[in-house]
């Protein structure tokens, strides 16, 4: 029987797996998220030191993704272009200078401007991290690996979360921003020295034709719906774990409780994540995980924000609790959909480039809407408002991708 090339390009990528060393790849991730999983733990100092107001936060939240909503796609093509390895080697380095030069930071603006630069070392870390896994697992442990991968955004908050609010009570804010480029300067080092180079000749084919290659990925449906669904997924889930700390603050919540709630609230969508590749393995369709995501996402925010569980603390954490634990099947389905909807296999990272794209839109978008319609009604009691909508429009999207896949995996 004959191949085609993908299979072939799948073949040649697993005669050098080295599943050991994809998981640095994972723990590079996890270091790039902690970049992002640092601010809201900040944000009361900030807001005391600096005079932020909410909007201002949910901006500064947002902020990181500015590189993200722009530039992603090229991102991914220039990821191709200067090799997988020394992109994240390189992100991870500007992640540490960024985050170095922000611990000096005395105002808002000059904080939203390292905040941005932040968001392009995230993006050199995140977008070759998937191509480079494909690249260093056998095919068969993929989905799993890519639903493990999924999980480096919630494990990089949760830890951030859980550390912030005793950290910086005793150190500062400042410090804080510091130990980050200490940790990822150190995450370059390791990367460096343990990941394999990029072939040669993976090199000087990735050089090649890269605006056919956007070309042939902004034409194709695959990379759009993947893209939309991840967007309705990621600005939700960024605006409500993102403000939980600010929340529970508010709520009379300090200290090692503060940090143990907004850390758990993150790291249950680790289970999720990693939950969506075994499914995903033991053969459930994508479309049954997302639209499983969605619902959970759906009914929790409802239990965690609406007033009839005001008088009930404990049942609105529960609701965040499955709001982004199940939650998390999303994101892990569609790492996964990305690699098997790309138009081919020099695409993949530009796939992931414009997923990414659009899911940082996402992010930009949700907390200051979230923000704004907490401020217009005085609390966060409308917040379903805008996190039900999400998931509607991503379980319609959801439908339209397990479409398409269905179709693919019918032609000969």
């Amino acid at each position: 029987m004959r191949r085609s090339r993908r299979d072939e390009a799948v073949i040649h990528d697993n005669t050098s797996a080295s599943p050991g060393k994809a998981w640095i790849v994972v723990l590079a991730g996890g270091v790039a998220a902690l970049q992002v999983g640092k601010l809201p733990p900040a944000l009361p100092a900030l807001q005391t030191e600096l005079g932020l107001t909410l909007v201002q936060s949910g901006f500064l939240l947002s902020m990181v993704q500015l590189a993200g909503l722009s530039l992603a796609v090229f991102m991914g093509l220039w990821a191709d272009g200067m090799g997988l390895k020394r992109s994240m080697v390189r992100g991870l380095c500007l992640l540490a200078l960024a985050s170095g030069l922000g611990g000096f930071a005395t105002s808002v603006t000059a904080l939203l401007a390292l905040r941005a630069i932040e968001g392009l070392g995230f993006l050199m870390v995140a977008l070759p991290a998937p191509a480079l896994i494909r690249r260093l697992v056998p095919s068969e442990q993929l989905p799993g690996m890519l639903g493990v991968w999924g999980a480096y955004m919630p494990t990089g908050t949760a830890l951030a979360l859980l550390a912030g609010p005793l950290f910086i009570p005793a150190w500062g804010w400042g410090v804080w921003w510091w130990l980050f480029a200490v940790v990822s300067l150190g995450m370059a080092v390791g990367v460096w020295r343990s990941v394999p180079t990029d072939p040669a000749e993976h090199r000087t084919r990735a050089g090649q034709g890269a605006w056919q290659r956007l070309r042939l990925t902004l034409i194709a449906p695959g990379p759009w719906l993947v893209a939309l669904t991840f967007g309705m997924y990621s600005g939700q889930w960024l605006a409500v774990v993102g403000f939980l700390p600010s929340i529970y603050a508010a709520a009379g919540v300090s200290g090692l409780l503060l940090g143990l709630l907004t850390a758990l609230a993150a790291a249950a969508n680790i289970v999720g994540n990693m939950a969506s590749g075994r499914l995903l393995q033991r053969g459930w369709a994508p479309r049954t995980t997302l639209w499983l995501g969605f619902g959970a996402m759906a009914l929790g925010s409802t239990v965690a924000f609406a007033p009839f569980t005001e008088a009930q603390p404990w049942l609105r954490f529960a609701g965040v609790l499955l709001f982004s634990g199940l939650g998390g099947l999303v994101p892990g389905t569609l790492f996964s959909l990305a690699v098997r909807l790309a138009p081919g296999d020099q695409q993949v990272a530009t796939t992931v480039g414009w997923v990414q794209q659009l899911s940082a839109l996402g992010q930009f978008l949700g907390p200051p809407a979230v923000a704004a319609v907490a401020a217009h009604a005085g609390g966060w009691q409308l917040t379903p408002l805008v996190t039900v909508g999400c998931c509607a429009v991503g379980a319609v999207l959801a439908w339209a991708a397990g479409r398409l896949l269905a179709q693919a995996q019918s032609r000969p």
